[in-house]
């Protein structure tokens, strides 16, 4: 069974526009672009804050959708929008802009989950403390999840219960969370009885 209430369990706050920054970058993925949007809206007082802030975005549907977002970011007044196809390649663009970003920097994050925890784990590589991060849970809440057993990561996972794509056990998906690898930890699930499993249900829709 899952076990709830682990408090390593990451909580997120909606999004708001720190006016202490003197950089703003901003991730997001699929729906995160409303909350993106509302923050921009907030600096719309502040056409310097605009020019300051950089905004990486991967579409629901990126080959179909990615000039939409990028007229809506441009319209608020942001200077640099970049539109990406994949995830990977946002995050390979975010840690290159990290690499060069200056004191002051602000970081916020818009997605599910999963696409927060890689993006905070790149940003904890560079060292960017929790008063410089925010972010803001949406989407689907499917899970990234870490096979105790051979290490191997499986993404999107929806059920209390998933085959390892690396050993094949079938893990149960705990609450438990580690930012280091930005996933759930998965630990056998018929460790002790073999074959004798729990109900696979759906439960991160």
């Amino acid at each position: 069974m899952l076990v709830t209430g682990i408090k390593s369990k990451p909580v997120y706050a909606p999004l708001r526009y720190d006016a202490g920054g003197r950089y703003h970058v901003m991730l997001g993925q699929e729906v995160g672009e409303a909350p993106l949007l509302r923050v921009l809206g907030d600096m719309s007082g502040s056409p310097e804050a605009l020019a300051r802030t950089r905004v990486l975005y991967v579409p629901l549907r990126a080959a179909a959708a990615g000039a939409a977002p990028a007229a809506a970011f441009g319209g608020a007044g942001v200077a640099d929008v970049r539109i990406f196809g994949t995830t990977a390649a946002l995050l390979e663009a975010f840690r290159d802009l990290l690499g060069r970003a200056l004191m002051g920097t602000r970081l916020y994050v818009a997605g599910p989950e999963s696409f927060i925890g890689l993006a905070m784990k790149i940003a904890l590589e560079f060292n960017l403390n929790k008063d410089e991060i925010r972010a803001e849970e949406c989407g689907t809440r499917a899970r990234r999840v870490y096979c105790i057993h051979c290490r191997t990561t499986t993404e999107n996972v929806r059920t209390n219960i998933v085959t390892c794509g690396g050993c094949t056990r079938s893990l149960l998906v705990r609450d438990h969370y580690s930012r280091r690898l930005a996933a759930y930890m998965g630990v056998m699930a018929d460790a002790e009885v073999p074959g004798e499993l729990p109900p696979i249900r759906e439960v991160f829709a």
